[in-house]
């Protein structure tokens, strides 16, 4: 194999995992993007599949649209602020003296993700709904100096062509929306249950340089991508009494074939699709409002099946990585007490495992994570609601080692979520 293809693969398999897990900087582990709407960010998104305060509820479980009892609207956005520290940053050079220490990085940034959603009910036992959020989408973007100067153009002596520690960091951008088209049904006063279709919608741009000097190349990578997928969603409720309700809902990802522009090196291969498979999740949620109180508890545990991300590849195979990462979860509890007709106050908790095992990056600051989250809602002319929603995201540290050791760092990433959501009822 010759120098220029294995650099080619050593050079894309960076720059593909940089695009396809910037957006877990955003909320959750993995790429999952927590932040459907206002009111369940107030509360960590525990009892989201079955609370059913508005029509955002459909992104979390479609059968408990049967718990209105008229036509529903409901809008917002979020605005997540992202801190991404990367420290203690050491690029080992196999070129003797080659080897260097970097300075500290922080990547900040800020990135709304809106939503809409409209649920109609038919009669008292069909209601529809359709949807447009986000699952996934931020950005993470280094310092064009970073890395200058550490890399070792592709020669005779080192067979691999070392690349400088520039093409670890770069421009990551990503963005992806899902429109969901749903159906419920109430079979009795008990149970209801309800499905749809998800088409997913994913694009991302990545420019990665080389780290070497002028006369060899300096652009390593320029990728310019999008897919769609299609997707379902399966959920059930159960309500013991007017106070009590359990929700269980299941949602199918589908793999993602993206096309478009792909270069490395210069070398074209737009002429092959990447392959980007996305987790199924199943989410169990309860709901108990304490009898002659003003308070309610609730509570959500969520499995994410990570372990579809065991190998990512491009259709035509010039492209092969693994990534074995693991199945995790998240667990939260809330709580929401009913003031007056008028205020309702949240307040949850979530804690979230990491996808990743035991291959990590600096373009991945993945660990588990916890969430303290508080919010309200002022409902005002009788069939108009306003929700406010704050989470403060706290990560940990991870010891990072790329390419067996060829850079090593120590990653934590935070984030602040905060949110607006109008709904109405008529």
């Amino acid at each position: 194999m010759t120098t220029s293809r294995l650099y080619k693969k050593t050079l894309l398999a960076v720059a593909v995992s940089s695009l396809t897990f910037a957006s877990q900087h955003a909320a959750a582990a993995g790429f999952q993007l927590n932040s459907q709407s206002a009111t369940g960010l107030g509360r960590a998104f525990a009892g989201d599949a079955v609370i059913a305060d508005n029509a955002s509820v459909m992104s979390r479980n479609a059968a408990a649209m049967t718990l209105f009892d008229s036509h529903q609207f409901s809008g917002g956005v979020n605005y997540i602020k992202t801190s991404i520290d990367v420290k203690d940053i050491n690029y080992n050079s196999p070129v003797p003296g080659a080897s260097s220490s970097l300075g500290d990085v922080n990547n900040s940034s800020g990135t709304p993700v809106p939503n809409i959603y409209y649920v109609h009910r038919l009669n008292d036992k069909w209601a529809l709904g359709a949807g447009i959020y986000s699952n996934f989408g931020t950005k993470n973007n280094f310092d064009d100096s970073f890395g200058s100067g550490t890399g070792t153009p592709p020669n005779q002596l080192i067979p691999s062509g070392v690349p400088g520690a520039a093409v670890f960091g770069g421009t990551t951008e990503i963005s992806s929306i899902n429109y969901t088209l749903n159906a419920a049904y109430r079979v009795n006063e008990q149970w209801s249950i309800g499905g749809g279709i998800d088409i997913i919608q994913g694009s991302g741009k990545l420019i990665r340089n080389t780290g070497w000097d002028a006369p060899y190349p300096t652009n390593a990578v320029d990728i310019d991508v999008s897919g769609v997928g299609v997707g379902f969603n399966l959920g059930t409720v159960f309500e013991l009494n007017e106070d009590n309700r359990f929700g269980l809902a299941y949602h199918y990802s589908p793999e993602i074939e993206a096309d478009g522009d792909m270069s490395v090196l210069g070398n074209d291969i737009s002429n092959e699709k990447l392959k980007l498979p996305l987790p199924s999740m199943i989410e169990f949620s309860g709901y108990h409002k304490i009898q002659d109180t003003k308070f309610a508890v609730h509570y959500s545990l969520q499995w994410i099946g990570w372990s579809v991300f065991d190998t990512l590849e491009t259709t035509g195979g010039s492209f092969s990585k693994d990534y074995k990462w693991k199945d995790g979860y998240h667990a939260a509890l809330g709580g929401t007490y009913y003031l007056n007709d008028a205020w309702t106050l949240r307040a949850g908790y979530m804690y979230d495992t990491a996808a990743q095992d035991e291959l990590t990056s600096i373009s991945v600051p993945d660990s588990d994570r916890q969430w303290l989250s508080a919010g309200f809602g002022y409902n005002f002319k009788k069939h108009h609601t306003v929700d406010f929603g704050f989470t403060y995201l706290m990560g940990k540290d991870v010891n990072v080692v790329e390419s067996e050791g060829l850079l090593t760092a120590t990653t934590k990433a935070d984030a602040i979520l905060a949110g607006i959501q109008y709904s109405y009822s008529f």
